[in-house]
C-alpha cells in the first residue's frame, strides 16, 4: 500500500487530495490549488480573440501543442482540444512533487487607483501534462468531483496506524485534535481557531475526536456522484463519445442527441472488466520487474564478491610480479658482485708481482752501487759484463706492459630496464569476451553405422576470436558428458557409437579469456525399423564427407542388428528444443565398426601411442587392455600387426568380457577367448584350458585376425590371413570387448573397420 501513496498526493500542494476535481486531461487537482493555480487572462487576450487577431504567441508556446477546451463542438461540459494560444506569460514555480505550476495572477490594483478591470477568461495550465484549459462560465464548478478518489484516501488513511493529521496545515502537519462532522475535515488547534472559530454558522458544527471522525466517516454513506450541470441530478448514463457520465436532464437537452449512450451500470461493469484484464498484464511485467530487481540485487552481491575476488588475484598478480623482480634484483646482483671479486682479485694479483718485482729491481740496484764503489778493476772486470746484462734485462721486463693496470675501474655493465619499464607503464586489464556459443548445423549432421557426423558454426554476427571447440557427448545411458574432440575445425565424425541407444550432443568454444556457453543439446538417437522405406526426408544429407576429423568417444556397448539389404533410418533430434533430423542411409550388408583401446579399463602398466592404436607395456608381466566398444550382436573383424616381437614372448589376441582379469594372460580366467602365440606355435586358451595345438607362430611385422561372429556365436582366428584351425570358440553369449594381453617386449597396432576375410565370406557364402 506504500507505493500507492505517490498516486493519492496533490502534484501542487504535495498533500493528500481534498476535494480532489478531474481535468479534461484525466490528471486530478485539489480544488483549492486548483483555484490557486489560475490565471485571470484578458479579453483582447482571449483565446478566440488570439485566434481572430493572429497574433505572436508567448515565450511559452511549447504549451500550444495540446491545448483544451471546455467549449466543446456538442457542448458536453468538457473539454476538447482546441487551437488556443498558450496562457499568459508568467514565470513557473516547482510543487512539493517537482512538477512545475503557474502562480495565481498579481491582485489587481485598489479600485481608487485603477481603472475598472476589462472583462477576464479564466485559464488553468494542468502542472503534470501542462496542457492550457480554458474555464467556461462556471469556472472550477465545470470540472466533476473525483470522489473515488477521496474514498480511496479515506479507505487508504484508515488503514495507515500512524496517527490522523491536520489537513490544512501548510508545511508539516501537526496532529489533528478535532474533526468537523459536517465540514468533514480534521484540525489541529492552531488551525481550528484560525480557519472553524466558534462563532456564526460554525458555531452550529458538530466537533468531535479524530478517533470518532475516523469511525463516523467510515461509517458514513459514500455521496453519490451528482451532474456538474445540473447538481440535483444523479448520474444514469454514460456518453461513449463524451466518454463521461450524465444525467437524464442533460438527454433532454439534446447535449448528448447525436452521441452514443450506454447504460451506467453496464459501462461500469465493462471498463471494470477491462481495467482487470489491463491489470494482468501490468501484474505480469511487475511480477517479472521484481524477479529483475532480485536478479540485480544478487549482481550486486556477485560484483562485490567478484570484486573481493579479482582484487585478491590483482594483488597476488602483482605480487608475484614484484617476486619475479626481486629475484631478478639478486640475480643481477650476484653477477655485479661476481664483477667486483673478480676485478679485485686482477688488481691485487698485479700488486703482489709488481711488489715482487720493485723488490728484486732495487736489490739489483743496490747492489750494483756497492760495486761500483768497489777499486779493483780485474776484479770489476770479471762480472761487469753479467751484471750491464742483468740490468737491461730486468729494464725490459718493466717495459712490456708491466706498468699497465690489467683493469680498469669502472663497471662494463648497464642495466637495460627501458623495455622493463615500458611493460610496467603498459600493464593494464585486457577486455574479457568469452566466444558465443556455436550454432550446430542440422542439414549437417548425419549418423552412419555407429558413428555419428556433427557440424556446428559461430553465430554470423559474432566478432569475438575463437581459438578451438570442445564436443562433449554423453555414455549413451543419460549419463555425464565427456568430451571427445578438442580442436579447431568445426566437424566430426565419433565412431564407435552402438545401435538402438540415444546420445546427447553439445559443443562449446573457448579462446584465451574463456570458455563460451553451450550450443543446444543434441540427441542422437541410432534405430532400424524395416517398415520405413515411405519417410519423407525434411533436408538432404550429404553422402560423402572427406577430410573429417575421427574421433572414437570411450568404453561403450555397441549393439548391432542381424544386417538385411535396403535402407536403415536414424533419427537426430533435440527433445529439448525441438530439433530434428531424419536421415536415411544406404545400410552395409555387414555393420563396421571403428574403435580403439580404452585407457579408462586397461591396466597400469599400459602404454598407449598414435591416438589409443598403438599399445605395449612396461612390465615383464603380461597386462591385458580392452577396445573401447563392446558387441552383442553381429558380424565384426579386426586384426593387430605386430610392431615388436623381442626375446619370444607369448601375447595373447581375442576377446573378454568387461571385468575379465587385467594382471594375467588372457585366457587364464573364465572372463576371456584367447588365442596365445609364439615365434612357432599358436593355442586357443579359455579358463586357463588350453585346446587346438596349431603350428604356425609370429614375428615382427606378422598380422593377427580376431573374427566375432555373433550371428552364429563363434570367434575364429587367423595369422597373415590364413586362417588357424577350426572354429576356435562356439556358443558364445552376452557383451563381447576386442582384447589383448602383452608384456615389455611385444608392441601391437589396432585395425578396424575391414571387411571380412576371403576365408570367411566363401565360407559363409556356401549353403
Amino acid at each position: 500500500m506504500e507505493e500507492m501513496e505517490e498516486e493519492l498526493k496533490c502534484p501542487v500542494c504535495g498533500s493528500f487530495y481534498r476535494e480532489p476535481i478531474i481535468l479534461p486531461c484525466s490528471h486530478n487537482l485539489c480544488q483549492a490549488c486548483a483555484r490557486n493555480i489560475l490565471v485571470q487572462t484578458p479579453e483582447s487576450e482571449s483565446p478566440q480573440s488570439r485566434r481572430a487577431s493572429g497574433s505572436a504567441v508567448s515565450d511559452y508556446d511549447y504549451l500550444d501543442l495540446d491545448k483544451m477546451s471546455l467549449y466543446s463542438e456538442a457542448d458536453s461540459g468538457y473539454g476538447s482540444y482546441g487551437g488556443f494560444a498558450s496562457a499568459p506569460t508568467t514565470p513557473c514555480q516547482k510543487s512539493p512533487n517537482g512538477v512545475r505550476v503557474f502562480p495565481p495572477a498579481a491582485p489587481p490594483p485598489p479600485a481608487a487607483l485603477a481603472p475598472p478591470p476589462p472583462p477576464r477568461n479564466a485559464c488553468l495550465t494542468c502542472p503534470q501534462c501542462h496542457r492550457s484549459l480554458v474555464l467556461d462560465e462556471r469556472g472550477l464548478r465545470g470540472f466533476p468531483r473525483n470522489r473515488l478518489l477521496e474514498g480511496v484516501i479515506d479507505r487508504y488513511q484508515q488503514g495507515r496506524a500512524a496517527a490522523l493529521r491536520c489537513q490544512l496545515c501548510e508545511k508539516a502537519p501537526k496532529e489533528a485534535a478535532v474533526m468537523c462532522e459536517q465540514c468533514d475535515v480534521f484540525y489541529c488547534d492552531p488551525c481550528r481557531l484560525r480557519c472553524h472559530p466558534p462563532r456564526g454558522p460554525l458555531a452550529k458544527h458538530r466537533l468531535v475526536p479524530p478517533a470518532q471522525g475516523r469511525v463516523s466517516r467510515r461509517l458514513s454513506p459514500r455521496k453519490i456522484s451528482t451532474c456538474t450541470d445540473h447538481e440535483l441530478e444523479n448520474h444514469s448514463m454514460y456518453c461513449v463519445q463524451c466518454k463521461s457520465p450524465v444525467c437524464y436532464q442533460c438527454l433532454e437537452e439534446g447535449k448528448h442527441s447525436s452521441h452514443e449512450v450506454k447504460a451506467l451500470g453496464a459501462m461500469w461493469k465493462l471498463h471494470k472488466s477491462q481495467l482487470s484484464q489491463a491489470l494482468n498484464g501490468l501484474s505480469d511485467r511487475a511480477k517479472e520487474a521484481k524477479e529483475f530487481l532480485v536478479q540485480l540485487r544478487n549482481m550486486v552481491q556477485q560484483i562485490q564478491e567478484n570484486s573481493v575476488e579479482f582484487e585478491a588475484c590483482l594483488v597476488a598478480q602483482c605480487d608475484a610480479l614484484i617476486d619475479a623482480l626481486n629475484r631478478r634484483k639478486a640475480q643481477l646482483l650476484s653477477r655485479v658482485n661476481k664483477e667486483h671479486e673478480h676485478k679485485l682479485k686482477v688488481v691485487r694479483d698485479q700488486i703482489s708481482h709488481c711488489t715482487v718485482k720493485l723488490r728484486q729491481t732495487t736489490g739489483l740496484m743496490e747492489y750494483c752501487l756497492e760495486v761500483i764503489k768497489e777499486n779493483d778493476p780485474s776484479g770489476f772486470l770479471q762480472i761487469s759484463d753479467a751484471l750491464i746484462r742483468r740490468v737491461h734485462l730486468t729494464e725490459d721486463q718493466w717495459g712490456k706492459g708491466t706498468l699497465t693496470p690489467r683493469m680498469t675501474t669502472d663497471f662494463d655493465l648497464n642495466l637495460d630496464n627501458a623495455p622493463l619499464l615500458q611493460s610496467i607503464h603498459q600493464l593494464d586489464f585486457v577486455q574479457m569476451k568469452v566466444p558465443a556459443p556455436p550454432i550446430l548445423q542440422l542439414e549437417e549432421c548425419c549418423t552412419h553405422n555407429n558413428s555419428a557426423t556433427l557440424s556446428w558454426k559461430q553465430p554470423p554476427l559474432s566478432t569475438v576470436q575463437v581459438e578451438g571447440y570442445i564436443l562433449e557427448l554423453d555414455d549413451g545411458n543419460g549419463g555425464q558428458f565427456r568430451e571427445v574432440y578438442v580442436g579447431k575445425e568445426t566437424m566430426c565424425t565419433v565412431d564407435g557409437l552402438h545401435f538402438n541407444s540415444t546420445y546427447s550432443a553439445r559443443v562449446k568454444a573457448f579462446n584465451k579469456t574463456g570458455v563460451s556457453p553451450y550450443s543446444k543439446t543434441l540427441v542422437l538417437q541410432t534405430s532400424e525399423d524395416m517398415q520405413s522405406e515411405e519417410q519423407t526426408l525434411p533436408f538432404p544429407v550429404p553422402l560423402e564427407r572427406s577430410q573429417l576429423r575421427r574421433m572414437s568417444p570411450f568404453s561403450s556397448t555397441l549393439n548391432l542388428q542381424p544386417s538385411f539389404p535396403g535402407r536403415s533410418y536414424f533419427e537426430l533430434r533435440s527433445s529439448a528444443h525441438q530439433l530434428s533430423l531424419h536421415s536415411s542411409l544406404q545400410s552395409l550388408n555387414s555393420a563396421v565398426a571403428w574403435f580403439s583401446f580404452d585407457p579408462a579399463s586397461a591396466h597400469a602398466d599400459i602404454i598407449f601411442s598414435n591416438d589409443n592404436l598403438t599399445v605395449t607395456c612396461n612390465s615383464y608381466d603380461d597386462r591385458v587392455v580392452l577396445g573401447k566398444t563392446g558387441f552383442s550382436k553381429g558380424l565384426h573383424y579386426w586384426e593387430l600387426s605386430i610392431d615388436r616381437y623381442d626375446n619370444h614372448p607369448d601375447p595373447a589376441f581375442g576377446v573378454a568380457r568387461i571385468d575379465v582379469l587385467k594382471d594375467a594372460m588372457l585366457g587364464k580366467d573364465d572372463k576371456a577367448w584367447a588365442m596365445y602365440v609364439d615365434n612357432n606355435r599358436s593355442w586357443f586358451m579359455h579358463n586357463n584350458s588350453h585346446t587346438n595345438r596349431t603350428e604356425g607362430g609370429i614375428t615382427k611385422g606378422a598380422t593377427v585376425g580376431v573374427l566375432l561372429d555373433l550371428t552364429r556365436r563363434t570367434l575364429t582366428f587367423s595369422i597373415n590371413e590364413d586362417q588357424q584351425g577350426p572354429v576356435a570358440f562356439e556358443n558364445l553369449e552376452g557383451l563381447f570387448f576386442p582384447a589383448v594381453s602383452l608384456n615389455r617386449n611385444v608392441q601391437v597396432t589396432l585395425h578396424t573397420g575391414l571387411p571380412v576375410p576371403e576365408f570367411y565370406a566363401s565360407r559363409s557364402a556356401m549353403p
